[in-house]
């Protein structure tokens, strides 16, 4: 089994007390790289949920290597990461969301100086088991925690809130805040006191919403970033008054409560505002010394602020939003987190990209037009992924690295609140070296909105650059399927507004002796099918046939005549998606909606084999077997059969009965194919040849590959179901999360199911099917003239 695909920017990383190693979160695990070389050290392995916080707390050399890590499975682990080893476990028993250690609280007993040091920590939690009958409940807790003495501070409450919160510590540790809407909550952390929570708080306040707080490493400064973009800095903040855990104003102080405002009656000597993001601030953060300020948003821009001065100097764009920015040990380097799951290795002071650490880059926001679908180069273990920047990036699966992205499009680097401009879609042909992008200009109040058809042919270095670019292929209608044919250089394209067009490649053509490179893509022939909505598109494994998808229909037409050669049909619902079951005599198709199938179709017979009422998200077959998989979402409702939120099924095309079938968890925005194996040592799995393999992606672009009939359950986030067989689980409860599914006989050969016994009265059911499915005119008009008899027969009686 190969894993990969994993987040590393969901929580900020951290450096190592020696800063040659830098503890970054993905997943269920905490990943250990080199700073050096960028490359993966170790990884740390035992949580069963996703790790939230890392923390590298400053300490003795007997204990450098050690972190602390907290996850939403509701432990905190402690860990020697140079060996891998986890050292302690400590379960809380509810999600945890956020952990911070005061580096003040890392001490040891007054009264016993061999003691081991003592650990204090601050968790925010989700607690939603208590019984909670306010009007609005309040779910998050922040608790204070021992880590040494787990059990003598384990429950202590510092607040409870309607969500947990992200927590913050300044770097001396004397401070601990959240921001809670147009709020700031500061407590003052005592230094030694282990029997209490905090002793003293403060609010700050303000008129719009924060998103980010950061605290000075030495001096009473704290600084806060709103949805606005604007920066505030308040100097010298509870240098007056603190409240205590009761919100009461301390004893000797004369000052009253806070009351709400941006800068009056907050409880800080002055308050400074800076504006230079044009969006949401998303990140802040203060040198190491203190004499600078860090800021970033939307506009993938870091900004260094000086702080006495407010001079700022800006890190050229690098193309997403920034989540993190972390200081090294080492005073030359830095770490920068963006929201694309990239970390870059900066040198300081210039702020140089140096090297760069990447996933497979996620949309922060998907556009609701947009397809969450992504293409897969079958032939070389490649997934293309849409991105923000209008890039379309290529990821191998078995390397689980970036190889190369490419543009599609220009696109405006500063951030708007509307999406004007999207890439809808990406295709990919069998081998690979063909590439179809669709991308939308949306109207803006109705008028301007423009479609354009690309092809891309991959070069002499391995990548792609546009052969020919199409403005408005299908009139203003939108694309809503391309696929290429598996030897030709051949495409369709399909769209809502009725038709669909076929697509050919001039290659190189011999003229009077000589060699002329034309490589554009021209319109080969238009097709339609009684101004139905064409909504898929599908090549047969030789490419013979063209199958298109005409609303409740399938139309089956020759590719190089342009002839409609047959229809078979109908579906309760339109079809979405058309799918060749390999070399197979079987064509698949999917409908979802409120009457969700999955169909096999029998193109011998023209007519349908057998279905699910299954709502399907992907769907994959394999070019050289019978076989085909699907992944199937399960219903919202409380199910105890299945583990995840959906389902792998691999099917022979010939059985209903699948060969076998796994849980799978965020199986919404999935995808699944099979890969042929790859030569190399990585490929081979299980200690098998990988020959055929299975990738399934979920919806955050984790993945993992593995040999349909291998004996080993997949461990990210994919379960085998070996306890209950098929038909047990039918009858366990299967059916009635679906409805209606069909009573499976093993014995019997659902390949010829389909019954055609001849009726002894034929024109009472000769028109109750659809027109296109009418026998020939010879017979037709026989027995309609029989009918005309037996009904002049009738009323002369």
């Amino acid at each position: 089994m190969i894993s990969g695909g994993l987040n590393y920017v969901s929580s900020a990383p951290a450096f190592s007390n020696d800063g040659k190693r830098f503890l970054v979160c993905s997943g269920t695990t905490v990943s250990v790289f080199s700073t050096a070389t960028g490359s993966l050290v170790s990884s740390l392995q035992g949580h069963t949920g996703p790790v939230t916080a890392v923390v590298v707390v400053p300490t003795t050399a007997s204990l450098l290597c050690y972190c602390w890590t907290a996850s939403i499975d509701g432990t905190i682990r402690q860990w020697n990461y140079s060996i891998p080893e986890c050292v302690k476990i400590l379960d809380l028993r509810v999600p945890i969301f956020s952990l911070v250690v005061p580096s003040v609280l890392f001490t040891r007993e007054e009264n016993d100086a061999k003691s081991s040091p003592n650990v204090i920590a601050y968790v925010s939690v989700e607690n939603r088991d208590a019984q909670d009958k306010r009007p609005k409940p309040r779910f998050g807790q922040i608790r204070k925690c021992n880590l040494t003495n787990f059990h003598t501070v384990s429950n202590l409450i510092l607040r409870e809130t309607e969500l947990p919160e992200s927590l913050t510590i300044s770097p001396s540790g004397k401070f601990m805040g959240i921001k809670d809407k147009r709020k700031l909550q500061i407590w003052k952390v005592p230094k030694m006191d282990s029997n209490s929570a905090v002793s003293k708080k403060i609010t700050l306040h303000h008129t719009k919403t924060f998103t980010v707080l950061a605290f000075h490493p030495s001096e009473r400064i704290v600084a806060a970033g709103d949805v606005t973009g604007r920066i505030l800095i308040w100097r010298g903040f509870g240098a007056h008054k603190f409240l205590n855990s009761n919100g009461l104003v301390n004893a000797g102080s004369t000052d009253k409560e806070d009351k709400p405002g941006v800068r009056e009656n907050d409880d800080a000597e002055s308050c400074t505002t800076w504006h230079w993001h044009s969006s949401g601030v998303r990140h802040l953060s203060f040198s190491s010394d203190g004499a600078y300020l860090y800021s970033g948003g939307m506009e993938g821009v870091l900004v260094l602020w000086h702080l006495d001065t407010g001079n700022k100097k800006t890190l050229p764009r690098i193309g997403s939003p920034l989540v993190y920015f972390v200081d090294s040990p080492d005073s030359s380097l830095s770490l920068l987190s963006c929201a694309d799951n990239q970390i870059h290795i900066l040198k300081m002071p210039s702020m140089d990209i140096i090297r760069s650490i990447s996933g497979i880059k996620l949309f922060t926001q998907l556009p609701v037009c947009l397809s969450s679908r992504v293409a897969f180069d079958c032939a070389s273990g490649l997934v293309a992924v849409q991105t923000e920047n209008y890039r379309i990036q290529f990821y191998s699966l078995f390397a689980d690295r970036g190889v190369y992205e490419v543009q599609v499009c220009e696109r405006n680097h500063q951030p708007v609140d509307e999406v004007t401009l999207v890439v809808s879609l990406v295709e990919l042909s069998v081998d690979g070296t063909m590439m179809g992008t669709v991308e939308v200009k949306l109207p803006e109040d109705g008028i301007g909105g423009l479609v354009c058809l690309k092809f891309w042919d991959l070069d002499d270095n391995k990548r792609f650059s546009v052969s020919t670019l199409i403005y408005e292929p299908h009139r203003d209608a939108h694309i809503s399927a391309v696929a290429f044919h598996p030897t030709r250089h051949m495409a369709v394209s399909s769209s809502y507004g009725g038709d669909f067009k076929i697509w050919v490649c001039n290659e190189e053509i011999q003229q009077k002796g000589q060699m002329l490179q034309n490589t554009g893509w021209m319109c080969h022939a238009v097709g339609s099918y009684k101004n139905k909505a064409m909504r898929a598109v599908a090549f047969s494994a030789d490419g013979s046939v063209l199958a298109v998808a005409a609303d409740t229909v399938i139309t089956l037409w020759d590719p190089y005549n342009n002839v409609l050669v047959a229809v078979i049909g109908e579906t309760p619902m339109p079809i979405s998606s058309l799918v060749f079951a390999g070399r197979s005599d079987y064509l698949l198709s999917v409908s979802n909606g409120s009457k969700p199938q999955l169909s096999v179709w029998s193109m011998s017979k023209l007519a349908a084999s057998w279905s699910y009422r299954l709502q399907i998200e992907a769907v994959s077959s394999a070019i050289d077997w019978s076989y085909f998989a699907v992944l199937a979402l399960l219903p919202e409702m409380n199910n105890r059969t299945f583990k995840g939120d959906g389902l792998i099924l691999l099917f022979n095309v010939t059985d209903p009965v699948p060969v076998t079938y796994w849980s799978v968890t965020k199986a919404k925005g999935g995808g699944l194919t099979f890969l042929k194996g790859d030569p190399s040592e990585a490929s081979v799995i299980d200690g098998k040849p990988s020959q055929t393999l299975l990738a399934y992606i979920n919806g955050d672009r984790e993945y993992v590959i593995f040999h349909p009939y291998g004996k080993e359950a997949c461990e990210l986030s994919i379960t085998r179901q070996d306890d209950l067989t098929f038909e047990e689980t039918v009858q366990s409860g299967y059916t009635s999360i679906y409805g209606e599914l069909p009573k499976f006989d093993l014995k019997r050969n659902m390949a010829s199911s389909i019954s055609s016994a001849a009726s002894e009265r034929p024109w009472e059911t000769i028109f109750s099917g659809s027109s296109h499915s009418l026998p020939p005119l010879t017979k037709l008009c026989s027995e309609f003239l029989e009918s005309l008899l037996e009904k002049r027969t009738k009323t002369i009686e």
